[in-house]
Order: structure tokens, then C-alpha cells, then sequence
């Protein structure tokens, strides 16, 4: 991998306008609204009943995209068809959403239906704004909505229009912890998620929707704005200051990160996160393929035999087990089903270190009548932060500990199965709590707010599960990385996915400040398939971040 150097840009505009609606820009919201479906009062005080019916069908077929069908339900089809295609189209409104409210009758004898639009702007967020639909009686008995700019939007008018406006996207220029530039061209994992840095870190674009005089074309107000602007306020203020958005991203282990998963992946999905264990700050996160979905951070994966280090952390805190305690480990143990171990292995007489250093499936699980129905989840939330709200800095998924919801499940979630969900992110965390005792808040862009409330577990533990896991490296199934320097420590995980699929292989792993958490997707062993991934990670940087 190359490092591209900095490049200085032009200046930006504060907002580009990408698109001004000449015609009426009638901004309805709507989107998969049907009349059997949108939530919609007939209301018995509605003069008629067709009357609301049309209102309905007008709405269902605005936000279904039929312009034609909406407009021939009004008294100016051709202004109303054109009104509508250039508005949502024009304004880059996909997927409208149109929810009715209860007809009401007027004095004059009309029929008024209020509504509610939600209207999805593409890449930007959704515009949500009120309007009503009026209905006049013709001649012949038929109800007619009574077409108006209006309909479309309240401030829609014959002297005013919408045009909107996008903040230039072209991506920010983002920093590692050192300084130095991070580009998609560099760093492959990193190009889909380079604007996620900016702003507020929850990815979201920023623009507005304008009103504008249809003559001068002067802005005369703004109706929304999406994203959050630079120092001065919302997207409005214009546009972000030029400086790059510093990341806690080691660039030497972001380029290792990718190059790993590059010859080492096998062409499979397989995503990884290594972090400081001493305060959580993300150093790499790469994906294979680089491109699309971001798995190490917003994955959800059943984390396997790797979980099995929050199961012996609540089973060491309760004393229920030491390392030296015989927990025997069968091949088969029935609980509801038949749970097994990877190649039915068995170790009959094995003290409970080494049916972690092994990841017995059978051993963890018959231990699971030492554990209160909840108190894996406890444990999870209490002392490693899973499942509370973390501000990474960019979107994350958080983990997931469900109470089982019987023995079966229970049995399950001993080993990292059923209803556990986490990803590398997570797991990574895990890694870094068992080895320094202390959860601390995973980040990717520095001075994040951090609200969550944990425990640190007692030094006992903590020493027992690291002598635990660096034996898993000298003496078991994570031995693919026994050559590398540091003593490392680790813990290996197969997670099934369905009958007809492969197994997901995990690794994790702890070298002095930094942890690591790898998935592989259909890896079948985490030896196997995450190992020689996370093997060449370490060999490639071999010394601890500063």
C-alpha cells in the first residue's frame, strides 16, 4: 500500500446547488403510502365518504409515483401531473410517504383531508411537513380535488418554488493520529466511510431545501436542512472548514489491516477492528470486500467460542469455576437439542482452563445451571459495555445480550450462539476489558461524548483469563500465532450460521496495548480462516502504537 501525500484543495463553496426546481416544486411527502395501508380517519363528519376516498386514492398514487393517475383525480390534470413529476424528482424525493388524517367538512361545503408527508431526500434525510388535500363536488356528483400549489406544499406558490441544495461531496480530507492523510485510494477500507468522519460523525450529508422568489431567484427562507454545518450552525452556515477531520487511525496499522484481509481473506467477506486496550481508541477497521456494508463496526454476527470469555468472566467472578476446576468435555451434550464440539472432539477430565484453551462447547454449556438466566447479559452490560450505547464516532452496532427465553437458548448463549450478536468492534472491546479490566469507550474520532456506566472486573479475574488466553495461543487453538513475539493471548471461535452454510471462523487477540478481533464469513474455523489474517496483522506492525 502506498501513502498518497496531502493535497491541498481549492476552496469549496458553502452549499452547491444541485438542483433548482423551476416548475412548481410541490413537496408532498410520501412514499409507500396505500390506502389500505397509511393510517387514515374517515372521520363522520366528512360531508361524503367518496370525498375522502379520492383524497386517499390522490395521495396513494402521488407516492407511489403514478402523477398521471393523481393528477386526472383533480380539476387541473395537466398542471397537477407536472407539478408533482418535476417536485419529486427535482428535488431528489424518493419513496414519499403520505399519511391521512380525519376528512373534515368546511363551511362552504368543501371537504378538507389534512396530511402528514414525510419526504425521503436522497442522501440527505427526510423532509416532514403538514398540508391538506381540499375536494369540491362537481356537477355531476363526482368529488375532484380542488387543485392548488398549495396541496403540494403551504409556502408553494405562483411567486415562490423550492431548489435544492447539497453541500459539495466531495470527500473531506480526513487524518490519522500522527497527521497524516487518509484516502480511499491508500487505504481501500476507508474509502466508503471517509465522509462518515465529518461533521457529527453520523455519516449524514448536509444540504437544505431554499424557498426562492420565482423571479429574482433570491432566497427568501429555508424549510429544512439535513447534516450539521461548521462552527457557525446548521447546514445553512455553508460549509465545513477545509482542516482535515483528525481520526484515532494509525496509518501503518490501517494499511496492514487491508493488506491482510487482501491475500489472506480467500475472496471471503471477512472484516477485523484492532484498538488500544488503555483507552479504546480504534487504530485499523477494514473490510473485504473494501467496498459496501461496514461489518467490523455495524456487522451483527453470532461472536461463537470468542464469547466465551464473557461466559468464564461471569462464571470467575461468582467463583462458580477456577481454571484448575475438572469441568469434564464430552463430545455430545443434549439441552433441547444436540450441541456438539468442532470435529467432536472430547477431553474427558479437563480442568475448565483447558476446555477454554481447547473451546469446548460441551464443558461451558454444562455450567450453564451456575448462571442466573440473565446473568451472562449482566455481566456483558456491567463490566465489557455490550449492548449500551456507544459513540464510536461514525454509525455502530452496539451488541446484544437477550435473556434466553428457555434452556436451549440458554445452552446457546454459553458458547456465543442463538440470540448474541456482536462484531469485531465488539469483540475487540471484549478482548481489550478481559486484558486491562477496564471498558473503555471504543472510538474513531476523538472527543466523542461517552454516557455508558461500567465496573471494572477484580484484578483476580482479570489475571485468570489472561493466563487462560495466552494458553489458548501456547497450548490450543489459537497456536497459529505461537511464533509471534509479545505474548500474545487469544481466543478462537467457530459460529454456526445455518445447516446448508459454512461456519463463520473468529479470532481474537491481545499483543500489549493493542486488541484485535477478526470474522471471517464461512471460514469454518477461526484458526483456520481469521489466524493467517491476524498473524500477517501482527507481523506487519510489530510494535505498539504510540
Amino acid at each position: 500500500m502506498t501513502h498518497l501525500p496531502t493535497r491541498r484543495r481549492a476552496p469549496r463553496s458553502p452549499l452547491r446547488t444541485v438542483c433548482a426546481v423551476a416548475v412548481v416544486c410541490a413537496v408532498a411527502a410520501g412514499g409507500a403510502y396505500a390506502a389500505e395501508l397509511g393510517p387514515f380517519d374517515r372521520g363522520s363528519d366528512a360531508r361524503d365518504p367518496a370525498a375522502a376516498k379520492q383524497a386517499r386514492d390522490f395521495l396513494a398514487d402521488w407516492s407511489h409515483g403514478r402523477y398521471g393517475g393523481a393528477a386526472a383525480r383533480t380539476t387541473n390534470p395537466a398542471r397537477a401531473e407536472d407539478v408533482l413529476q418535476s417536485f419529486t424528482a427535482g428535488l431528489d424525493i424518493t419513496e414519499p410517504r403520505l399519511t391521512a388524517s380525519a376528512a373534515e367538512t368546511t363551511d362552504d361545503g368543501t371537504v378538507r383531508v389534512p396530511f402528514t408527508a414525510k419526504m425521503p431526500v436522497k442522501g440527505l434525510g427526510t423532509w416532514t411537513y403538514t398540508s391538506h388535500v381540499p375536494l369540491r363536488e362537481s356537477g355531476d356528483g363526482d368529488w375532484k380535488v380542488d387543485w392548488s400549489l398549495g396541496i403540494v406544499h403551504p409556502h408553494l406558490s405562483e411567486k415562490a418554488k423550492f431548489r435544492l441544495e447539497r453541500e459539495d461531496t466531495s470527500a473531506p480530507q480526513v487524518s490519522d493520529r500522527h497527521g497524516k492523510s487518509l484516502t480511499g485510494d491508500a487505504y481501500p477500507s476507508l474509502q466508503p466511510l471517509l465522509t462518515q468522519f465529518a461533521g457529527d460523525g453520523s455519516g449524514a450529508a448536509r444540504g437544505a431545501i431554499r424557498l426562492v422568489d420565482r423571479v429574482t431567484g433570491e432566497t427568501t427562507g429555508t424549510e429544512t436542512t439535513f447534516g450539521k454545518g461548521p462552527k457557525g450552525g446548521g447546514a445553512e452556515a455553508g460549509a465545513a472548514d477545509d482542516a482535515p477531520v483528525k481520526t484515532t487511525l494509525d496509518a501503518a496499522w490501517q494499511s496492514a489491516a487491508d493488506a491482510a484481509l487482501a491475500s489472506e481473506a480467500g475472496g471471503k467477506n471477512a472484516s477485523l477492528v484492532a484498538l488500544r486496550v488503555d483507552n479504546g481508541e480504534v487504530l485499523a477497521m477494514a473490510n473485504s470486500p473494501a467496498t459496501g456494508f461496514n461489518r467490523a463496526v455495524s456487522g451483527t454476527y453470532a461472536p461463537g467460542s470468542t464469547w466465551k470469555i464473557v461466559t468464564s468472566s461471569a462464571l470467575l467472578l461468582k467463583n462458580a469455576v477456577t481454571p484448575d476446576t475438572v469441568v469434564d468435555c464430552p463430545k455430545h451434550l443434549i439441552v433441547g437439542k444436540e450441541f456438539h464440539n468442532v470435529e467432536t472432539s472430547e477431553f474427558r477430565g479437563a480442568t475448565f482452563q483447558k476446555d477454554f484453551t481447547e473451546s469446548c462447547n460441551t464443558a461451558f454449556i454444562s455450567l450453564r445451571g451456575k448462571l442466573g438466566d440473565a446473568e451472562s447479559g449482566d455481566v456483558a452490560r456491567k463490566y465489557f459495555g455490550v449492548g449500551q450505547e456507544w459513540h464510536v464516532g461514525i454509525p455502530s452496532y452496539d451488541g446484544a445480550v437477550p435473556v434466553p427465553k428457555d434452556e436451549t437458548e440458554k445452552a446457546a448463549a454459553m458458547i456465543g450462539q442463538g440470540r448474541v450478536q456482536a462484531n469485531p468492534l465488539v469483540m475487540a472491546s471484549v478482548t481489550a476489558t478481559a486484558a486491562s479490566g477496564r471498558f473503555h469507550q471504543p472510538t474513531i474520532v476523538p472527543g466523542k461524548k461517552d454516557n455508558t456506566s461500567t465496573t471494572p472486573l477484580p484484578a483476580s479475574v482479570v489475571g485468570q483469563l489472561r493466563t487462560m488466553m495466552r494458553a489458548t495461543v501456547t497450548d490450543g487453538t489459537a497456536h497459529v500465532l505461537a511464533d509471534l513475539p509479545g505474548g500474545i493471548g487469544a481466543k478462537t471461535g467457530t459460529a454456526e450460521v445455518a445447516d446448508d452454510e459454512e461456519n463463520n471462523g473468529w479470532l481474537v487477540a491481545r499483543r500489549g496495548n493493542v486488541a484485535v478481533a477478526c470474522v471471517v464469513e464461512q471460514g469454518v474455523t477461526g484458526g483456520g480462516s481469521a489466524g493467517p489474517i491476524l498473524h500477517q496483522l501482527l507481523s506487519a506492525v510489530p510494535d505498539d502504537p504510540s
